[in-house]
């Protein structure tokens, strides 16, 4: 009996190995060799010739280039885009929540609404949103006439000032971008027990304590994992100024600074851990 347990385990091993192979041999070919080609090239100079591609040790030199020589490849564009995306990630956040409640509301219409918001995600490609941002498209109207962009300037400091800015200038186009995090807010609604609301409304619970005491702390999985797609999503969004300075004209340099920003992106994602990390612990008593 226990030999056919035996059998019937390593059975379903081979299985599971069977259906995870297309995956892992897609990452080997596709990922983790362009991956591991890509940080080879950042420590050469690379010649792309008629016999093939030539490569000279270059050692740390772009690494040093990018980060002490000419520190405005990197800095004079990465300090302000990421002053605006601290500014543009709790924006979608909050836009994509508060429609998320909304949509789970019982109203009539409500799937259609729910495709309408998810709509652009399916239809606006990195090179349409390149077109509507350059034809300064997303920009809200009473934006332009109540003057905010000059209020903006005159109260908020230079730093943080032209960020807010450019962020309300192609506000339209942010709020495009939050239909999968109103796709799985709407998920991480809908995990949460209707018993529970109608509990909290016969204790005399209002609407206003039942989101703080309910609705917030149940989706506190769903915001953590929306602000990591968010971060992910917004530095690889087609206007990031960083990945327009990658070209082939320099395909050693273009990959130090490839890794480079890879690693900013890390350390980015590591502080949205740490936080919400503290914040699990915080509230781990209250849950």
């Amino acid at each position: 009996m226990s030999r056919i347990r035996l059998q019937a385990a390593a059975l379903r091993k081979w299985e599971g190995t069977l259906f995870i192979a297309p995956w892992i041999f897609g990452f080997f070919a596709f990922v983790a060799f362009p991956l591991g080609f890509s940080l080879y090239m950042s420590f050469h100079r690379v010649k792309v010739t008629v016999g093939g591609i030539e490569t000279v040790p270059n050692g740390v030199d772009y690494y040093r280039e990018i980060l002490f020589s000419d520190g405005g490849l990197l800095y004079d564009s990465l300090i302000p885009f990421l002053r605006e995306a601290a500014v543009m990630i709790p924006v979608i956040i909050l836009f994509s929540l508060m429609v998320a409640i909304l949509l789970n509301q019982r109203f009539w219409g409500r799937t259609l609404f729910r495709i309408i918001f998810f709509l652009p995600v399916i239809f606006s490609s990195g090179q349409i949103m390149m077109e509507f941002i350059q034809q300064g498209e997303g920009q809200l109207a009473f934006v332009e006439s109540l003057h905010i962009s000059y209020f903006i300037m005159e109260y908020v400091p230079a730093s943080w000032a032209e960020p807010i800015n450019h962020v309300i200038s192609s506000f339209v186009i942010v709020l495009w971008y939050s239909g999968v995090q109103i796709l799985i807010f709407l998920a991480g609604r809908q995990t949460i027990a209707s018993s529970v609301y109608e509990a909290a409304r016969i204790d005399g619970a209002d609407p206003w304590h039942t989101f703080w005491k309910i609705t917030l702390p149940g989706l506190a999985p769903f915001i953590f994992l929306n602000t990591i797609f968010t971060v992910v999503d917004l530095f690889t969004f087609p206007s990031n100024p960083i990945i327009s300075k990658v070209t082939t004209a320099n395909y050693g340099l273009s990959s130090a600074l490839a890794w480079i920003y890879f690693i900013i992106v890390l350390v980015f994602i590591g502080a949205v851990l740490l936080v919400f990390g503290r914040l699990d612990k915080a509230l781990g008593g209250k849950r």
